[in-house]
């Protein structure tokens, strides 16, 4: 079957693999039919990724079609156009136990820890898929994205009417966007691209937008700051922004350590939270937000491409300048 492999950081080859076998009990084969790119397949060309290795094939934001199902599997049937969940816990360790199943102790991601969905097919626990009679595939593959913000909007316990910052107006940054907005927060973005400060007015009208850290700092006055860069300079920066008793997030990453200024840590009494992944509950919640069209992600997908040409058109995605918001790779 046709696969897309990272062999190393900047090499992607087109080659073909084994297909897998028949789904065994509580599992289902799956077709992949859309897969979203994400800031985690950008690090991995970078091979600035961590919790990484190569050779790996990447894919984690999936739309897929189920082709067959195990023993015992009653919750979709082949045909069914599904979202996958990609954090493949183990059940048994006491985050699991705990329900904290996204950051399980032996968490294997599809497309980072083990081989993802840039392949025409691939075998899931069926408790991993989620269906959907009305959503199209790109829709689906872009659960998992909506999961990373509205799990870290629940983690900041967000009340409506807060006064809330985001940095950095990605797919992540979107996707916090999201769900502040459906809590009825006061939105605020520091984002210091242009055009990306000018598509989120477009998708949140009425949005306060920063183009400098220094104006932010000024006039946001946020009770809750959400970082989703994964930029250094930016997360170390990002304790000056939140008033005084406020919440900082870290939903962005990098390969390094966080410092900061104790004093003014505790003299502002902050709440410093790491949000990571998201969990089955937001996922089947977006299923139904998607669904009913309280969220519209139709203006992120600024680019397709076929299997056939990620090589060549990969690299691009990189380049700030060509503005793309989410890229997917249909099979």
């Amino acid at each position: 079957m046709r696969t897309i492999v990272l062999e190393q950081p900047g090499r992607f080859v087109l080659t073909d693999t084994p297909a897998p076998p028949a789904p065994g009990p509580g599992e289902v084969a799956i077709n992949i039919r859309s897969v979203g790119i994400c800031g985690t397949d950008l690090h991995a060309y970078r091979g600035k990724q961590p919790f990484f290795s190569y050779p790996r094939i990447l894919g984690h934001e999936l739309g897929v079609e189920v082709a067959a199902v195990g023993d015992g599997v009653s919750n979709v049937a082949p045909g069914d156009l599904c979202a996958v969940n990609p954090y493949l816990n183990c059940g048994q360790c006491g985050p699991c136990r705990r329900g904290k199943t996204n950051c399980c102790e032996k968490l294997r991601v599809l497309g980072v820890h083990v081989d993802g969905g840039m392949r025409e097919q691939i075998i899931v626990p069926a408790t991993h898929v989620y269906p959907s009679q009305t959503l199209t595939l790109r829709q689906l593959a872009l659960v998992e994205t909506l999961g990373i913000g509205a799990h870290a909007v629940n983690r900041a316990a967000v009340q409506a009417g807060e006064r809330a910052l985001v940095i950095g107006a990605g797919p992540i940054g979107l996707s916090v966007l999201e769900f502040l907005r459906l809590e009825g927060a006061d939105l605020g973005l520091l984002e210091i691209s242009e055009p990306r400060r000018r598509f989120a007015e477009s998708c949140f009208p009425g949005i306060r937008c920063y183009p400098a850290f220094e104006q932010a700092q000024a006039e946001a006055e946020p009770a809750v700051v959400f970082d989703c860069t994964g930029n250094p300079a930016s997360m170390h920066a990002a304790f000056k922004l939140p008033v005084n008793g406020s919440r900082l997030v870290f939903v962005g990453l990098f390969v390094g350590d966080v410092t900061f200024h104790d004093p003014d840590f505790h003299r502002k009494e902050l709440t410093l939270l790491a949000s990571r992944n998201g969990t089955p509950a937001e996922h089947r919640r977006i299923v139904g937000l998607l669904e009913s069209g309280r969220i519209d992600t139709s203006p992120w997908i600024s680019e397709t491409a076929p299997a056939s040409e990620i090589i060549e058109r990969f690299p691009r995605w990189l380049d700030p300048a060509a503005g793309v918001v989410k890229a997917v790779i249909e099979f």
